[in-house]
């Protein structure tokens, strides 16, 4: 139902055209596909007039491209007879897996559920009467819409009738029953509402509202007898299932008495009454004004579960020993050890998912694969075979809020395992949201997509009842990423990243089809006089020779891959133990080359004294141009340099002191001693000593600078450019105009003076590399040829020997 409502043709379609493709879908015959039907049939089965949908149903079926239509026009020219062939159906023939490919008693099965909700009723030509559906009786206007609620809803519903309600936050108003019911319909609350009054005046849904011990009005539940009555239920069995009563002295409850080592914990349900109350308009339904709400799993009646004495499946769901209809029945363990079973009536008494398959057995835990530890009536954990005790396991799910987001619809599984298994659980849950985040999910999306992920995989599973190895099936298959193609971010035809159809996926379907449309034509050209079921057999065994050779090409492929893979990790390998080599042996090299300044032999070029002088030299002249730059004129080169030399002399004293009491305060043998270790410390004392003093000098300069024209002016450009925005006009003179004036005014003046050194230091240092150029030698190229043009006279031949 939900394939073929989801069909992109149906997409703002009314629900009269929408129940039309369900009806002929459960109309189509299984062997050719086309439905032979009456337009007034097909109106019969809306509940609508032939005339209505010959004129509004059936065109925008034609255009849609979901259904095609062929008519036989009747006596006035309207669209009398019908032949449908509903697309998607017809499109999903032979597709393995896919959920509109229906065998023949699976359109038989649809078929029944159709009649049984929405029959119209037919009198037989031998007398026989076959009566309408459930609402095969309601026509006019909003029956299509009521029909096709309806059939939503029973298709929703448990067992039991219940209706799993829609969660998150919904209108307080109208209640999340009727949000439940607009979702399915995918129309406003307010008309969801309206859908759910028409079917309940006509007793085909019940809503209930559950009444506390102390006469307050609870939380609602959606209800479709016809459902519960068709498994042998009432309504009224489901309401009592949720009914708690205290604890029978002979237990602690957990959630109310802590345990060893165990905090509080407060109930979270309230204890309620199956006696359902009439609707109230000032009472708001707790369900409806909550803003989070947790959907429940499908076939899994919530329960607050209890760590008592055995390991039963239902065990401990609020205490309650004895109560019928309940999944814990027969269940209660005796005196004497054995499991006691309970009288009851409900036709659903009797071993199965919901009871557990062995309830004689404990639960096994995986790891050491031998009979878990049970707890006794204080909590703790017992001893088994003489080995040490078991982890304590945590009832609730862990404290990490987004572990509680992802295993949130496990809670019930969590609480099925064992210490060690939740341990396992978690740090594989904490795998796969940091392999999610790793494949491009956003980290606060990944909690949440992984719930997602444990929620549909349920819905395969049918529900957690039916779960008989909660660890091994969340650590094989609800947790784990199933691509349903080669893609790495596919996870069952769904992109994690953008949570969309998995566009490879569609590519790989539509590859696959082609190539069974390819050898279907090639064997009806090769085999033209077949029959069919001879076709399709040879059809079969060909396509299956060729994903046979399509899986050896894959292995091929992949092992070829595998193989290039490793040639290019070995030659990176090489790669880098090569240059490893080259980088040892540049080293090996450098390390045995003399000093450049004063030649120590294997100093790696320059030894630790000259290179602490070399530092010092040149932040000496660092702090001689920053000095001239911020006092001296530019174009004056005399003031230059004595600015330079009086910062030189000011550093190399501050060096020398810092030396000499260095030199006080060491022993008289000491440096003695060692002689190279006692000229780099004598080195990197100057050193530090102009590194401090390097600061003061740029302090200065930018102060000097502050002070000049050119940064005033600007000052004073940026204090009436912020006095005059918008905001001050109306009061420039105040006191936040001048605050804020002030502050630009400083702000511009610090970094007027930062560009100004700037720009000064960089004409120093050409400056200097200038006066570097003209007192450097030229080289001796350029010298010999004037050498050789001078005359040898007696005065140059003695300069030239000089």
């Amino acid at each position: 139902m939900r394939a073929l409502l989801d069909v992109a043709g149906l997409d703002g379609a009314s629900d009269a055209v929408r129940l039309a493709v369900l009806v002929l879908a459960s109309r189509t015959p299984s062997e050719t596909g086309v439905v032979a039907i009456r337009t007034s049939e097909l109106g019969r089965w809306l509940g609508l007039s032939a005339s209505y949908v010959a004129s509004n149903v059936v065109p925008v079926l034609r255009r849609s491209g979901v259904v095609s239509v062929d008519t036989a026009e009747g006596e006035f020219g309207q669209d009398d007879g019908l032949e449908c062939r509903v697309l998607p159906l017809w499109a999903a023939q032979d597709v393995v897996g896919h959920p509109l490919a229906l065998a023949k008693k699976e359109y038989a099965t649809l078929l029944r559920l159709m009649e049984a909700v929405m029959g119209p009723g037919w009198t037989l030509r031998d007398g026989r009467v076959i009566p309408a559906g459930l609402i095969g009786t309601r026509t006019g206007r909003g029956a299509a819409t009521d029909r096709l609620a309806l059939l939503l809803l029973v298709l929703e519903a448990r067992e039991t009738g219940r209706v799993r309600q829609c969660g998150g936050t919904v209108d307080t108003r109208r209640g999340r029953a009727a949000a439940t019911v607009a979702r399915l319909l995918g129309c406003t609350a307010a008309a969801g509402e309206r859908v759910l009054e028409r079917l309940e005046e006509r007793e085909l849904v019940l809503r209930v509202r559950l009444r506390t011990g102390s006469g307050l009005v609870n939380r609602s539940r959606l209800m479709v007898p016809a459902v519960a009555a068709a498994h042998g239920r009432t309504a009224a069995d489901d309401v009592q299932e949720d009914r708690a009563k205290a604890p029978k002295p002979d237990f602690s409850d957990p959630d109310v008495a802590a345990r060893a080592g165990e905090p509080s914990e407060l109930e979270t349900e309230s204890q309620v009454s199956g006696v359902s109350v009439a609707d109230e308009a000032d009472v708001a339904e707790p369900d409806v004004a909550a803003a989070l709400h947790t959907d429940h799993p499908h076939l899994v009646t919530p329960v607050v579960p209890l760590q008592l004495s055995r390991g039963f499946s239902g065990e401990g769901r609020g205490g309650n020993h004895g109560l019928p209809d309940r999944a814990c029945v027969r269940e209660d363990p005796a005196a004497d050890g054995e499991t006691a079973a309970a009288a009851t009536g409900s036709p659903m008494a009797g071993d199965g998912p919901l009871r557990g398959e062995k309830p004689e057995e404990y639960p096994v835990d995986e790891r050491v694969g031998q009979r878990g530890s049970v707890a006794g009536a204080g909590g703790r954990p017992k001893a088994v075979g003489g080995g040490k005790a078991q982890q304590q396991r945590r009832v609730g799910l862990p404290a990490d809020l987004r572990l509680r987001v992802a295993l949130g619809p496990v809670a019930w599984l969590w609480e099925r395992l064992s210490g060690w298994q939740q341990d396992q659980v978690e740090a594989a849950t904490k795998a796969e949201l940091a392999q999610l985040a790793g494949l491009g999910v956003a980290p606060e999306g990944a909690p949440r997509l992984l719930a997602n992920r444990l929620t549909d995989r349920l819905e395969e599973t049918g529900g957690e009842a039916l779960v008989t190895g909660p660890y091994g099936w969340l650590i094989r298959r609800g947790l784990v990423q199933r691509p349903a193609c080669s893609h790495r971010k596919c996870d069952d035809g769904i992109r994690l990243d953008t949570c969309e159809d998995c566009e490879n996926c569609a590519n790989m379907l539509h590859l696959r089809r082609s190539r069974r449309a390819r050898v279907a034509a090639e064997v009806e050209a090769q085999l033209p006089g077949l029959g069919e079921r001879e076709r399709r057999q040879v059809l079969e065994e060909r396509l299956r020779e060729a994903a046979a050779l399509e899986a050896e090409d894959l292995v091929w492929r992949r092992q070829q891959a595998r193989e290039e893979q490793q040639r290019r990790a070995a030659a990176r390998a090489e790669a880098a133990a090569l240059a490893e080599a080259e980088r040892q042996a540049a080293a090996a090299a450098l390390q045995v080359l003399p000093c450049e300044d004063c030649g120590q032999e294997q100093a790696g070029g320059l030894c630790e004294v000259c290179g602490y002088r070399r530092q010092t030299e040149a932040l000496t002249a660092e702090a001689g141009l920053v000095a001239a730059a911020g006092s001296a004129d530019l174009d004056d080169s005399q003031a230059v340099a004595a600015v330079l030399v009086h910062v030189r002399e000011t550093l190399q004293a501050a060096a020398r002191k810092v030396q000499d009491d260095f030199l006080e305060s060491a022993e008289p043998g000491e440096l003695d001693a060692d002689p190279l270790g006692t000229a780099s410390v004598l080195a990197f004392g100057a050193l530090q000593a102009v590194q401090d003093a390097a600061p003061e000098y740029r302090r200065r300069a930018l102060e000097m600078l502050g002070r000049t024209e050119e940064v005033e002016a600007e000052a004073r450009r940026a204090y009436r450019t912020e006095q005059g925005r918008r905001w001050f006009r109306h009061n420039p003179t105040g006191a936040d105009a001048i605050a804020a004036a002030t502050k630009a005014a400083d702000t511009a003046r610090e970094r007027t003076a930062q560009y100004l050194l700037a720009t000064r230091l960089e004409r120093l240092r050409e400056q200097a590399a200038a006066r570097t150029d003209q007192a450097r030698p030229a080289p001796w190229t350029d010298r010999l040829p004037q050498l050789a043009a001078c005359p040898l006279d007696g005065g140059a031949a003695g300069e030239v020997i000089a």
